[in-house]
């Protein structure tokens, strides 16, 4: 029988969240044929502790944007009490970028064209390191889209998402998008949706199919490191599987993505991702939300 994954989320107390969440669990359980089941951190049950108890020596696959408190410290504690594997959780990964790629375009023919600049926003985390995964999205997502993209926070950071919107459309964008780098609605999404003067919000992307195949190949990961540790190698102290690479197929669908972003430049996207700076071209990703001096057109 295949070995028991589980899923651990945050928890929301919005009703639309495990919707979210339980479309991602049925996608996951179809592409590896494994027993999937959620765990809660708050908010829902069941909690994580009383899910793990039930299945010792299950994989668990945190589901989190962002290498904060839950990823780094509590995650791993519940885990070790029953045996657990713990993989690492989806930040920086290419996956995430490419699903807030997808949602940022439905987003923008939903608005009737193309955003001029972009706010990536975050849950955010005053750990360090903690804001890495939305930093990480927002330089990937550069290489994707001839306009600027910043990073802003929910929480605990700065700037906030309004803040970003108007910092940017003082500096003369009036399209200005937000891509939503969280999972499943939730108060977050809401504040994001009332965030005033923008020209579109995206959907979070828990059940976007990028997301379950990332979560798969975390699964397949840990489940052959843990054959091999059995077979005589050594085992980590922690029993974490090393899932950081991206799969061959993310890979690929990745610079295939990055290729179709700059060759389709048009009259809605002045100059190919990654080309040269020009007097017109848009101003490099800047994470801590320094776009440059360029205006909109």
């Amino acid at each position: 029988m295949p070995r028991n994954l589980v899923l651990a989320v945050h928890g929301s107390a919005v009703p639309e969240a495990g919707a979210g969440i339980a479309r991602l669990a049925d996608s996951v359980r179809r592409l590896t044929g494994a027993p999937v089941t959620v765990g809660h951190l708050d908010h829902q049950t069941p909690f994580l502790p009383d899910v793990l108890a039930d299945r010792p020596g299950a994989v668990v696959v945190p589901l989190l944007l962002g290498d904060g408190y839950h990823r780094t410290v509590d995650i791993p504690a519940v885990a070790r009490s029953f045996d657990c594997a713990v993989t690492p959780g989806l930040s920086g990964e290419h996956a995430v970028t490419l699903a807030l790629h997808d949602r940022l375009r439905a987003a923008e023919r939903a608005a009737g064209g193309p955003a001029d600049a972009v706010v990536v926003a975050g849950a955010g985390s005053s750990r360090p390191g903690g804001n890495d995964g939305t930093l990480r999205a927002v330089e990937q997502l550069a290489l994707l889209l001839p306009v600027p993209v910043i990073a802003a926070y929910c929480s605990a950071s700065a700037p906030r998402p309004a803040e970003a919107v108007a910092l940017l459309r003082g500096r003369g964008f009036r399209r200005v998008a937000v891509a939503t780098h969280l999972l499943a609605p939730g108060r977050f999404t809401r504040a994001l949706a009332a965030v005033p003067d923008t020209w579109a919000v995206t959907e979070p992307i828990a059940d976007h199919a990028r997301v379950a195949g990332l979560v798969a190949t975390r699964y397949a990961t840990a489940c052959r490191a843990d054959r091999t540790t059995k077979a005589g190698a050594p085992a980590s102290a922690d029993r974490t599987a090393k899932a950081g690479s991206p799969a061959s197929a993310d890979r690929t669908a990745w610079a295939n993505s990055t290729a179709e972003a700059g060759s389709s430049a048009g009259a809605d996207s002045p100059a190919k991702a990654g080309s040269p700076a020009e007097a017109d071209s848009p101003a490099k990703a800047d994470p801590h939300g320094s776009v440059g001096a360029r205006a909109a057109a």
